[in-house]
């Protein structure tokens, strides 16, 4: 017997067994905490409303906006019907918002009031506030939804758009199949079960929060919304709601270790609450203080948008913290291995479908039924991957991946420079941060300030240099292009892996 495997099968599995169940807690004076029979109702609702709409199967709901319940509803709500969801990084410009828009032809965008304020007279397909607007415009035509006519594992079910090493994000298609598979194989590798509850510290639109969003609903696990990164507030909420399972970037945890110093009394979650950490290398420093000062389990994973997850690692008893530094062995059903020059290729039944209308990325990234991850690395006798330096030229500054090429463009914009490189260095908090190298051009004058704010100006303020240093020149190949490498050595030197 084959049935399908699609978000529907969480949900149904909520209605069975969860329904009285606490579902999600959003944040003060946003909505009513729910049970599993509430969310349902309303995904229900969500469902006929885009019938109402003229939404078709297979056709792009975007959502713009920071954790909330009703963003984490759409994720629900739109793939279970056999349409596509596409959740937008609000922390992008307007004009990268608008690309994203237009490259996936959405048909209608839903928007956090804070996001659409920022996004104004942006143009593109109908838009709809997060709020009063769709509870009354959207979610008024009942709760009978027109069934899925035909569900298909294979159906794509979300775009995340990543930035990749170009200029222009790349939406990543993840089918019902690949999400359904790496939620499960999350939970078996994270011990994901009932009785937890999670904390979402991951912004929804990573790659659909991992992917464990699907399976806490499946599992009818309490939710809490976290809107936005602050270290009394991580702690708060785990003493409060009782929170056991969190997931985020190591600057996430530094944010958390610097709150804990001021905390009065026994660290909420001590001996209960395991985080699990992704988005950029970790340092043995982090992993020492996460677990004697705030006495919480440390997990790592590796993967990315496109791959979901590719690694997990557990420190073994009697095991050294530094083994927590690696990446891990590979999760189950995955397949690793190194090509050319040490980069680690994977092959997986969680990797993309496919860049949403780009062959031209589509070829460059899986050759020979193996995806190339643009990281360097090496496995030791027990099959744990390390990682070592990046072929592509993406930084990831807190968790963030920021295209250099993308940044470059955006100075090149100044009247005063003439030639830029950006490279990724060393930082404590972020692991890296941007840094722009510059020349002027002929005759003209440019502050560091006044750079690094034409670039917050025009770009997600993540993505701006925190510094700018002046060249007279920037080492180029016989070919003319920038030698990225001679660069970044200065900085790097003495640093036992090219990344951080």
């Amino acid at each position: 017997m084959l049935v399908p495997l699609t978000m529907a099968d969480f949900l149904d599995r909520a209605e069975a067994t969860a329904f009285g169940r606490t579902a999600v807690v959003d944040e003060p004076g946003q909505l009513p905490t729910t049970t599993y029979g509430e969310l349902l109702h309303r995904i229900r609702a969500w469902q006929a409303g885009l019938d109402a709409l003229g939404i078709g199967e297979g056709e792009r709901v975007a959502v713009v906006g920071p954790n909330s319940a009703r963003l984490l509803e759409l994720l629900y709500a739109v793939p279970a019907s056999g349409r596509i969801c596409v959740p937008v990084n609000h922390r992008l410009a307007p004009e990268e918002i608008g690309y994203i828009l237009r490259q996936c032809d959405a048909s209608v965008v839903f928007t956090d009031p804070e996001a659409e304020a920022r996004l104004g007279s942006l143009g593109g397909p109908k838009r709809f506030v997060l709020g009063e607007q769709t509870e009354t415009q959207v979610m008024g035509f009942g709760t009978e939804p027109r069934p899925w006519s035909r569900p298909d594992e294979n159906a794509v079910a979300t775009l995340n758009y990543t930035s990749g090493t170009s200029a222009r994000p790349k939406g990543v298609a993840l089918t019902h199949r690949s999400i359904w598979l790496n939620a499960m194989t999350f939970g078996v590798h994270a011990r994901i079960w009932e009785g937890d509850v999670y904390l979402h510290t991951l912004p929804a639109f990573h790659c659909n929060g991992w992917g464990a969003p699907f399976l806490l609903a499946g599992l009818g696990a309490k939710q809490v919304v976290l809107r936005r990164i602050d270290g009394p507030e991580i702690l708060r909420r785990v003493r409060e709601h009782g929170v056991t399972l969190a997931f985020g970037a190591p600057a996430v945890w530094d944010v958390v270790l610097r709150a804990a110093r001021d905390w009065p009394g026994r660290i909420p979650g001590h001996g209960t609450m395991r985080v699990v950490c992704a988005g950029a290398p970790v340092r043995a420093e982090l992993v020492a203080r996460v677990e004697e000062e705030l006495g919480w389990e440390f997990l790592q994973v590796y993967g990315l948008t496109e791959t979901t997850l590719l690694t997990f690692n557990r420190r073994l008893p009697g095991a050294p913290r530094t083994d927590l530094t690696r990446a891990g062995a590979p999760a189950l059903g995955v397949r690793l291995r190194t090509g050319p020059r040490g980069e680690v290729l994977a092959r997986s039944n969680m990797v993309l479908d496919g860049y949403w209308r780009d062959e031209r990325a589509n070829a460059a990234a899986v050759q020979g039924g193996w995806f190339r991850t643009g990281d360097v690395g090496a496995f030791d006798e027990r099959g744990s991957l390390a990682l070592s330096d990046r072929v592509k030229d993406v930084i990831v500054t807190g968790g963030e991946s920021v295209s250099s090429l993308e940044v470059e463009d955006c100075l090149l914009g100044h009247p005063a420079i003439a030639e830029a490189a950006v490279i990724g260095v060393p930082d404590e908090r972020w692991g890296e941060t941007v840094k722009a190298l510059v020349v002027r051009a002929a005759g003209a004058e440019a502050a560091e300030a006044e750079i690094i704010a034409h670039c917050k100006a025009n770009l997600a303020r993540y993505k701006a240099p925190t510094s700018v240093e002046f060249r007279d020149s920037l080492p180029r190949t016989s070919n003319g292009k920038v030698r990225k490498a001679v660069l970044r050595e200065p900085y790097w030197a003495g640093q036992e892996r090219r990344i951080n």
